[in-house]
């Protein structure tokens, strides 16, 4: 059952991954960039990633993502606009992609891997938070004060002068 899942999971963000590339609509493309940033979120589950694919979720899906159809959905004179781009060298992205595909599927079946049975790992999460509020806390806060200050200067350069 688990294959079944980790195939459906990979095929939904591979397929949608496609769509986010292979897509002349923004707002399209930015949908498709949902499933394939849930899809990750997916296959962190599978590699007992607790931490990634809460990071995951939180940051990419709920912030990038939302800030992302924020600016297509609430650009000036987005009525008039088309919102659509032309990709100039599909063609020879097409050629390398299919090259390293090749590449990478030849590397992977002629390797010889080394495989164990194993179990499910402790959760790092606690481990992760202590060190985040105590070794590392004043980087964890300048951080935070960084994008704080990222924050107020994107409101001041968004607003409209009076």
């Amino acid at each position: 059952m688990s294959e079944f899942v980790f195939l459906v999971v990979t095929s939904v963000t591979i397929i949608s991954a496609l769509g986010v590339v292979l897509s002349n609509q923004l707002i399209y493309s930015a949908i498709s960039l949902l499933f394939t940033l849930f899809g990750i979120a997916g296959l962190y589950v599978f590699l007992w990633a607790d931490f990634m694919t809460g990071i995951q979720l939180l940051v990419y899906v709920g912030g990038i993502l939302t800030l992302i159809i924020f600016g297509i959905m609430l650009t000036n004179k987005i009525s008039s606009a088309r919102l659509s781009q032309t990709n100039m060298q599909q063609g020879i992205g097409s050629v390398v992609s299919l090259w390293l595909l090749i590449v990478l599927s030849l590397v992977i079946s002629k390797t010889n891997w080394y495989s164990v049975s194993s179990s499910e790992p402790v959760s790092t999460v606690d481990k992760i938070g202590t060190l985040l509020m105590t070794k590392h806390l004043l980087a964890f806060e300048g951080i935070s004060l960084l994008l704080l200050g990222a924050l107020i200067g994107a409101a001041i350069l968004a607003r409209k002068e009076i």
